[in-house]
């Protein structure tokens, strides 16, 4: 039994690769402007797509404690191949913002779901302490796969800026026999019931009767939110500095690789260093990335997106490790679709403004204001957490 709960590992990472080889985000910006969109319309696209998300988000969590992480990721996978489908066959806004609904609907069945499936698996072989490790791991597995994605997809693309598309239907389809393939883990404890009473129960203790999970929660989203806003501006900011198309792919390649490399030397970041040194050099250096690119128009503006994709691979498993010592293992996927939820408000919210920003004014502007409204976020999280974290 325990070998058959240490495969589920492996199958989690086929299930990521399904899932984050993306071979149309290279040029995915170019795509949308090829079919007439304009940035407001990318990132109103991007909040419908969060909004997607938001709306099955806590609830999936709680369908995963419940009825199974396995069967929350099968259909989830599922979703994601039709999603992609339909992008394929799919020419204007009316037709992306329908993949964009299924594909949320999908990725929200998703998150929560497989990393709650990964830590009861380990808790069962008795590696609950390597939680981390592989959590890095399997950060690291995504960006690689989308790493690989971005030179296939890129080459792709320079054929027809669809082609991308037909081959991630491909893609995402993998990801359907993996899912169904897991073992579910033995939960040591289990919610015997599905009353909507009991989520709203749940998303009370996480976000409001729990104030270090509240906060760490809440922190954690902020800077999901922030890594993932500066995931839409990379493409429009090698635009700006005059970046070759032909070097798309093969610069969006080297900085997944840089968050995976980070991401597998996050634990050895988080033995070596107390909480709060990492939570400040977090706060500090996420909303600064943003800063200093509002202010360089040049090449070597890259260097500085570099250094924030190597914060984000060491942030996003050490931040979910914080709350996942916080919370058993009952209630684990449903506090982490919390988090993933407040994530995409955060989003939803911030997103069209400064995609509406950057059409009016410019893309630096709005880099300048993503910067200021992250660090006001983060900064404020950070202070309300000072007194229960250990210095």
């Amino acid at each position: 039994m325990q070998q058959s709960l240490q495969s589920n590992i492996i199958k989690l990472y086929i299930i990521k690769v399904a899932k984050w080889f993306m071979l149309f985000m290279p040029i995915v910006v170019l795509f949308y402007k090829d079919n007439g969109l304009e940035m407001r319309h990318v990132f109103i696209l991007q909040a419908i797509y969060s909004v997607a998300i938001v709306v099955l988000e806590i609830p999936s969590g709680y369908v995963a404690d419940v009825l199974g992480r396995k069967i929350t990721l099968v259909i989830g996978t599922i979703l994601g191949f039709l999603g992609f489908l339909s992008y394929s066959f799919s020419y204007g806004f009316v037709g992306f913002l329908i993949a964009e609904v299924i594909l949320g609907l999908g990725q929200s069945l998703i998150s929560g779901a497989d990393s709650a499936l990964l830590y009861d698996s380990l808790l069962e072989t008795g590696k609950k302490d390597k939680y981390i490790k592989y959590e890095g791991r399997m950060v690291s597995v995504g960006n690689f796969a989308e790493a690989i994605a971005g030179i296939i997809g890129g080459l792709l693309a320079t054929l027809s800026l669809r082609y991308p598309y037909y081959a991630q239907t491909m893609v995402a389809f993998i990801g359907i026999p993996a899912a169904l393939m897991l073992i579910e883990p033995i939960r040591h404890k289990k919610l015997v019931k599905m009353k909507f009473v009991d989520v709203l129960n749940i998303v009370k203790y996480a976000l409001h009767d729990n104030y270090e999970l509240k906060w760490n929660i809440i922190f954690s989203s902020v800077i999901g939110a922030s890594t993932l806003t500066m995931a839409w501006f990379v493409q429009p900011y090698f635009e700006l500095i005059l970046l070759p198309v032909s070097l798309f792919g093969v610069l969006w390649t080297i900085l997944n690789l840089t968050v995976g490399f980070s991401a597998m030397i996050a634990h050895k970041i988080e033995m070596k260093l107390k909480q709060i040194k990492i939570m400040i050099g977090i706060t500090i250096l996420i909303p600064f990335g943003y800063i200093i690119l509002s202010r360089i128009n040049a090449l070597w503006g890259i260097g500085i997106l570099f250094i924030f994709y190597i914060v984000r691979g060491i942030a996003t498993p050490i931040l979910k490790d914080y709350i996942n010592q916080l919370c058993n293992s009952d209630i684990r996927a449903t506090v982490l679709s919390v988090r993933n939820f407040v994530i995409r408000i955060f989003f939803a919210i911030i997103g069209p403004i400064v995609g509406w920003y950057t059409d009016h004014f410019s893309l630096q502007a709005a880099l300048l204001l993503s910067g200021i409204v992250f660090l006001v976020l983060a900064g404020f999280t950070l202070l309300m957490q000072l007194n229960k974290i250990k210095v």
